[in-house]
């Protein structure tokens, strides 16, 4: 999931629960201009970062803590970071997608679409 820095949806993508995120990241991020991407530590990839960094932004993820080489990264702009949890929790006020009633994923993604416009209305 992509927000904004109002944490607003920008992009929403759905992967198999057996799936890290990371597969899906450069997908994500493909196609919008940002100043710096944050994420968490599963998204601690030197692909991905050099990734980021090659657009011109800057990657603000921890790195894991088995790193021997532990890469500095922006702490106060990590804590920034809540906006997309905080859209996650206000997208599961729809009991429909906190259940995750439907059994497809095209219909699961769809509501998850709704749920995200109710958001984007209040």
């Amino acid at each position: 999931m992509l927000v904004n820095g109002l944490g607003l949806p920008v992009e929403l993508k759905l992967t198999p629960g057996q799936s890290a995120d990371i597969t899906e990241a450069e997908a994500l991020l493909e196609g919008h201009e940002f100043e710096a991407a944050i994420g968490d530590k599963g998204f601690d990839s030197k692909k991905f970062i050099d990734y980021i960094e090659n657009r011109g932004a800057q990657a603000v993820i921890p790195p894991r803590s088995n790193l021997k080489d532990q890469r500095a990264f922006d702490r106060h702009l990590y804590k920034e970071r809540n906006l997309v949890e905080r859209f996650i929790n206000r997208i599961k006020l729809v009991r429909r997608v906190a259940t995750r009633y439907d059994k497809t994923a095209r219909n699961f993604l769809a509501f998850v679409q709704v749920a995200a416009i109710t958001v984007l209305l209040l």
